[in-house]
């Protein structure tokens, strides 16, 4: 009889995000003949929820939280390398910074044959001071040396990686997939896209925009709202959805009714399975300003609306033709953008660029290595 291979996923947060749907996908699709997979986390939340329901063992570490602390930080690592001498995984599948740093140290000293980190976007790409940007590179450096294979999702980060020191021959391109989504009719999308709170009233003359993302600075939501101050100056009749939440939510809530669009931006909080609901919508908005490979924007090329993207994301996404390009931190450019695509026919795409399968097969032949 073939022993399973033990997989545990290590993760700062468990609740729902790009990272947090690399895990699901991951550990909902490798083969239960071949793995027994488990998920230990820092911070509970969909994600764990999820995988619980699917009796996939799950196990809160306390001590693990995002914000950087001494002490909180140092009871991380200890409670960490308890719980990986316990568990003794076959594979360790680090994801997000923190989780990767503290976890690839307590990994090799409990003697983990197995250290495997995915980068969700090196986070030393951040703007930063300079004094910043080197420590956070030298704990990325150290978190891939540490690690015995180093997993990137996008080619310019698999540039970075290979230009480590001691690192460059770990680190191996595994393109994200996804499984086909099923989209909602255009009329329920609008709807279900608000959750909990009552639509607007528009007319057929309304241009609806949408972005789908954690309300964190990096995502650029602010840019997105000073094109919505654009268009609306213009006489464009637009309406503006952000189904998410995040750190800056009250913030950009001020700063929406600072712009005078208060009544054409709407932050309705999360929405589950908001990709669902992406037809329902005239043009998709990526606005980063520090950004990896988004799943989101690979459900929108599925659902085929056009898609306005800073320049900073990937150029993976350059051979859809709905794709447009525009400079990071540059509203204006975002409402030219807006207006130049936003009618243009939708084209879905004819094939999956993105296959789940090959991302579950390449991931585990890394395993293996």
């Amino acid at each position: 009889m073939q022993t399973k291979q033990n997989v545990l996923f290590l993760i700062t947060k468990a609740t729902w995000g790009g990272a947090q749907k690399y895990v699901y996908d991951l550990a909902t699709h490798l083969p239960a003949p071949q793995f027994a997979v488990s998920l230990a986390f820092g911070q509970s939340g969909r994600l764990s929820t999820l995988l619980a329901e699917q009796s996939i063992p799950t196990r809160e570490l306390p001590a693990l939280v995002r914000d950087l602390s001494l002490i909180s930080d140092t009871l991380s690592f200890f409670q960490l390398l308890r719980y990986l001498k316990e568990v003794r995984p076959d594979v360790l599948h680090l994801n997000s910074s923190k989780a990767a740093g503290l976890g690839a140290l307590a990994a090799r000293i409990a003697g983990i044959k197995m250290i495997v980190f995915t980068v969700h976007g090196w986070p030393f790409k951040e703007e930063r001071g300079p004094l910043a940007t080197k420590l956070i590179y030298f704990a990325s450096w150290l978190t891939a040396l540490l690690s015995h294979r180093v997993i990137v999702v996008s080619k310019t980060d698999e540039m970075l990686g290979r230009a480590m020191s001691f690192v460059g021959k770990k680190v191996s391109y595994v393109p994200l997939g996804r499984e086909a989504v099923q989209f909602l009719s255009p009329e329920e999308s609008f709807r279900a896209m608000f959750g909990k709170v009552p639509p607007p009233l528009i007319t057929g003359a309304t241009l609806r925009l949408t972005t789908i993302a954690e309300l964190t600075a990096n995502k650029g939501i602010r840019y997105a709202i000073d094109a919505v101050e654009h268009l609306t100056h213009r006489g464009t009749d637009v309406i503006y959805v952000v189904p998410s939440e995040g750190e800056e939510k009250e913030l950009l809530k001020e700063y929406v009714h600072e712009k005078g669009v208060a009544d054409r931006v709407f932050f309705p909080g999360f929405v589950p399975d908001a990709a669902r609901n992406l037809r329902g919508f005239d043009a998709y908005l990526s606005p980063s300003v520090k950004e990896g490979m988004p799943y989101v924007l690979i459900e929108a090329a599925q659902a085929g609306i056009p898609v306005i993207a800073t320049d900073i994301v990937e150029n993976d996404f350059a051979q859809f033709s709905q794709f447009t390009f525009v400079p990071a931190r540059d509203g204006l450019a975002l409402a030219d953008a807006v207006e130049a695509v936003a009618k243009k026919p939708r084209t879905q795409a004819e094939t999956d660029p993105f296959p789940l399968s090959e991302m579950i097969s390449r991931t585990m032949a890394l395993y293996s290595r």
